[in-house]
């Protein structure tokens, strides 16, 4: 017995004796991942995708060469690999798509009652889905988002579009109580290379829903998609003309806004060109009040100014309070900034964190980017993309060298870039003032400014002093303060405890900068209709 307790007692010493590991302050912690996180590669095939040498313009139900004989490359921003020639429409050819879809407008789809126009919206939507693999593996190698975002974000919403819009198709008259809702005629769309398909989509198929009948442009950078889903309505026998695309550059924007035939414009995309088409629209719509015609010598006395709808950039403020559950608000900011590379106008750039648990959320945030892989889009486990061209590139650059320049701290994943492409790692930047140009400008990219506050006072003030009124989001749990800010954020749209959630029923829009009047839901009805 005296044996054992004295082998007790020495072990017990030994244990007592045994050093005890360092405590490391928390400013220099760190998640060591080593090797356990890599991902075995696991690429989409997109051998089975043939992409044709030369794309044409879509007007009247059939491609057509453009009368310039012009094209320019689309070019993967992944591998920078040229996949294809695109069409560049001039006035003439933007000309032609317009008096097609005038004819079709007069002869066809204004006259058809809404439930046949209805069938139509609701084939579209299940070719998209039949097809969405092929679409998405499209908008992947042509936009360079991720396969999984194209595939599981993007395309979804695309049918999801045609869908909810096709059944409003012959219920117009519930949908605005009271009124008697015609369509405006031809709609002249424009839009971005963020989200091709979907913006498609977003415009087209409340276009159709009233009646009207469209002259599409995409973006210069984006265009396959678009025409791949002129295919499409092909395939669904659309009546020809009801939609047409011209693709091009901003010419071919200019000639749509400036055509006399063209009566309701929606575009989206930068606030300086939003800014111009404005001043061309009221200028156009000034005149045509003034002589009660256009210069085509038709008479337009039901709709004798032009309508115009502005979706533009943003520099949305999320909110971040002390109260919130931390690791989800983390979740929220990352993919309301990282979703997409931040090519999104309502990408949350700005991070206003509270300042009692700032020191925690910056260490959060400084460990999850380091998770983000950043490499191949069509890998399925990609987090982050390509930057959709090298002049944005540049302007991500540029911008965030400003910041550095102006004092604030940079922190950047330490991920490896592929040699090829445009590349930019997760960035976010700290010591951030409302007077640096990274807080003011939007970025367009996968870039994110932290800043401080105390009161909701401060939070809503600061949030608000920007030119732009596009989104917000706010963390916190108490519901009181969530209705508290939203009433109080000059914002179109305000997520509480999420952030990036769409849905085709939930109007989307901004005020100040980022534009005017409303996409989605039954208020993006309503831009295309004239109310009796």
């Amino acid at each position: 017995m005296k044996t054992k307790t004295k082998a007790v007692k020495l072990s017990l010493k030994r244990a007592v004796a045994a050093p005890s590991p360092a405590v490391v302050p928390l400013k220099e912690r760190r998640l060591n991942f080593g090797g356990k996180w890599d991902y075995a590669p696991a690429p989409e095939e997109s051998k089975n995708y043939v992409i044709a040498p030369h794309h044409e313009l879509f007007i009247g139900g059939k491609f057509v060469k453009p009368k310039s004989g012009k094209y320019f490359s689309s070019i993967n921003p992944a591998t920078e690999e040229k996949l294809t020639e695109i069409a560049a429409a001039n006035e003439a050819d933007v000309d032609s798509a317009v008096k097609s879809a005038r004819r079709a407008y007069e002869r066809v789809w204004s006259k058809m009652p809404g439930r046949e126009r209805g069938k139509f919206l609701y084939r579209i939507a299940r070719i998209i889905q039949e097809k969405s693999r092929e679409l998405a593996v499209l908008e992947t190698m042509d936009g360079g988002k991720t396969i999984k975002e194209s595939r599981d974000v993007d395309l979804p919403l695309v049918a999801a579009h045609f869908f909810y819009y096709a059944g409003w198709a012959d219920k117009l008259k519930y949908a605005f109580p009271g009124k008697n809702p015609q369509p405006l005629g031809v709609a002249g769309q424009i839009i971005p290379w963020n989200f091709p398909l979907l913006m498609a989509a977003w415009k087209i198929a409340p276009a159709l829903t009233c009646g009207n009948t469209v002259v599409l442009k995409p973006a210069e950078t984006t265009s396959i998609t678009a025409l791949r889903l002129a295919q499409i309505f092909q395939e669904a026998e659309l009546p020809d003309g009801v939609v047409n695309i011209v693709t091009g550059a901003g010419e071919t924007g200019a000639a749509i806004v400036n055509h006399p035939g063209v009566d309701k414009i929606a575009f989206t995309g930068s606030t300086e060109v939003g800014k111009t088409i404005a001043k061309i629209v009221g200028q156009a719509s000034r005149l045509s009040q003034i002589f009660g015609k256009f210069s085509d010598g038709d008479r337009r006395d039901a709709c004798p100014t032009k309508k115009l709808t502005l979706e533009l950039g943003g520099k949305a403020a999320n909110i971040l309070f002390e109260d919130a559950p931390i690791d989800q608000a983390i979740e929220g900011v990352i993919a309301g900034i990282y979703f997409n590379q931040g090519h999104v106008c309502c990408a949350g750039s700005r991070l206003f964190v509270q300042e009692g648990i700032y020191s925690t959320v910056i260490k959060k945030l400084r460990d999850r980017i380091q998770t983000l892989r950043v490499g191949n889009p069509l890998d399925k486990n990609t987090d982050i993309g390509a930057i959709n061209s090298k002049p944005q590139l540049e302007k991500i650059k540029m911008l965030v060298q400003s910041g550095i320049d102006e004092g604030a701290q940079l922190t950047q994943s330490s991920c490896s870039l592929p040699q090829k492409g445009y590349w930019f790692p997760p960035t976010f930047l700290t010591g951030v003032t409302h007077s640096h140009r990274v807080a003011q400008e939007e970025i367009f990219g996968p870039v994110l400014s932290v800043m401080t506050f105390r009161t909701p006072e401060e939070a809503f003030e600061r949030a608000n002093n920007t030119p732009y009124g596009l989104s917000a989001g706010v963390w916190t749990d108490k519901g009181s303060k969530i209705f508290k800010m939203v009433s109080k954020l000059r914002a179109g749209i305000v997520w509480a405890n999420t952030y990036n959630k769409f849905d085709p029923t939930s109007p989307f829009g901004g005020y100040k900068e980022s534009g005017f009047g409303r996409e989605g839901g039954l208020q993006g009805l309503a831009a295309y209709c004239r109310l009796a």
